[in-house]
């Protein structure tokens, strides 16, 4: 295997490396007996048992795969070194590897000028955001779409900014016209564009947005943890291809035009958590950061990693796994992009199937690699499909399947399902119900996350199963129920790290 003869590799690379510096002594606080480890490593492998199979396209429910092997093997060769990005003197290696691979990401994202580093997670990187964006303008709020992640409403809560949640359209985008109407107010002093909701894939027309805050002198940032490698998708396409983008390319553009921007190498980059990066397009924020520190930052004059970030201690082994997955899959559309390309084609294929299945209703067309679906109920009506989906997601992952599959739910308004199926009641025969239309109310659909590559070859198999549970569900009677418990998989969306 591959991850066995990468792993011995960095293992043996780091032991000639610490060889250099001569024999060092043991102690025996650290001994532990051969047998006593084998015990204990065996009980770790049963509670790991117990885990679904991320690796597997028959797991085709929250955002979650294994990282590459690459990363792997570069995370195991940074780790027993064991380095702190914090500070040059605690990580000098990793630190210049980190600085590259920020380079790179700024590139993919066409800024011209920036300042970066990598953070422990997407809801790191907003918190950063965020900050700077109270910093930049005082007393004003952020407005964000009501599909965004729950994320930017706890970070205003954090930082004592207020909150706006702006609309969104029949597909989960924000929407231009309810932005300008809040942006006229002058509350606003930054704008979140979302750029992949992790729900349902949706992307905020970053363009439009673009344009309609710098009409009112607000700030732009992008929350591309869940989407932004999407970028490599969006390019031209050759002149003699004829062929279009895989993705709508205006708002992936315009990410070069915004104040900063947030992305998780540990969904699409292929990396172990955790590993997200945020970025500013103007270097001049580092004066938000300036703090001191009478024991660190000692060892150099340049900038330290630390200096331009609110975390302190950071793996530096984020860094050499990314830098090192990198250098085999370029940030280029025949790089990285491939990867990316079979997850959005085999979300596109899906949609197909599924629009013309009579087991299954498509709630609404991929914008990225996120395909949401439910089960085609008789009568149809908003509570038996929801009874419906999440029989299917118990029944997929249950234990005395031999061919299970492991699917994820959401929860969305009756407003959001009726705007997308207007055809489909609430309750009782098929038809509108009008009274049952609360934005209280919710209906749960099924969600599947075709991020893996795999899951491209895997389809036919991946659609045969689900239309069989979804077939089963259908037939069985109602049950009197009305809970939605979180259970399985996941019910509703994850995010961000």
């Amino acid at each position: 295997m591959e991850l066995t003869s990468w792993l011995g590799h960095a293992v043996k690379r780091h032991q000639r490396w610490a060889d250099d510096f001569g024999p060092r002594p043991s102690h025996p606080a650290l001994a532990v007996e051969p047998d006593r480890f084998a015990a204990a490593f065996d009980e770790l492998g049963e509670r790991l048992g117990d885990s679904y199979p991320f690796f597997h396209p028959r797991y085709a429910g929250q955002m979650l795969k294994p990282p590459h092997p690459a990363a792997v093997a570069g995370y195991l060769a940074a780790m027993l070194v064991n380095p702190n990005n914090h500070a040059l003197d605690g990580g000098p290696a990793t630190s210049a590897l980190e600085v590259e691979v920020v380079e790179q990401l700024a590139a993919m994202f066409g800024l011209e000028t920036h300042l970066g580093h990598l953070t422990s997670s997407g809801t790191i990187g907003n918190l950063e955001a965020l900050f700077v964006a109270r910093e930049s303008h005082p007393g004003k709020g952020v407005a964000f779409s009501a599909e965004s992640h729950y994320t930017h409403a706890r970070m205003c809560h954090l930082l004592g900014v207020p909150a706006y949640p702006v609309p969104v359209d029949d597909r989960g985008r924000m929407e231009p016209g309810a932005l300008e109407e809040l942006l006229r107010t002058g509350a606003v002093g930054t704008v979140v564009a979302t750029a992949g909701t992790t729900g349902l894939g949706a992307v905020d027309p970053v363009h439009s947005i673009v344009a309609l805050a710098r009409a009112h002198g607000v700030r732009v940032h992008v929350d591309a943890a869940y989407g932004g490698f999407f970028t490599l998708l969006a390019a031209d396409p050759e002149p003699d291809g004829g062929q279009q983008p895989l993705v709508e390319p205006d708002p992936w553009r315009a990410i070069a035009d915004c104040d900063s921007v947030v992305i998780d190498p540990h969904k699409h980059g292929l990396q172990p958590y955790g590993c997200g990066a945020v970025l500013f397009r103007d270097p001049a924020v580092e004066r938000f950061y300036r703090h001191d520190s009478p024991y660190t930052y000692f060892t150099s004059a340049r900038p330290h990693l630390g200096e331009i970030s609110l975390e302190c201690s950071r793996s530096g082994a984020s860094a050499a796994a990314l830098w090192l997955t990198l250098r085999l899959f370029p940030l280029t559309p025949d790089g990285l992009g491939q990867v990316l390309a079979a997850g959005r084609r085999a979300a596109l294929r899906w949609a197909e199937l599924i629009s013309a299945s009579p087991e299954l209703v498509l709630y609404q067309r991929p914008e990225l690699d996120i395909v949401s679906y439910f089960p085609r109920t008789d009568p149809l009506t908003r509570d038996r499909v929801g009874e419906a989906a999440e029989r299917v997601l118990r029944a997929g992952m249950s234990t005395d399947s031999d061919d299970p599959v492991y699917l994820s739910t959401s929860r969305v308004t009756d407003a959001a399902f009726t705007a997308r199926h207007p055809e489909i009641g609430g309750t009782g025969a098929a038809g509108p119900d009008p009274g049952a239309m609360s934005d209280a109310g919710s209906v749960t659909v099924l969600r599947s996350v075709l991020m893996k590559p795999e899951s491209e070859p895997y389809l036919d198999r991946l659609h045969e199963r689900v239309t069989a549970l979804a077939r089963e569900a259908a037939r069985r009677p109602r049950t009197p129920t009305t809970d939605h418990p979180d259970a399985g998989s996941g019910a509703g969306p994850d995010r961000k790290g």
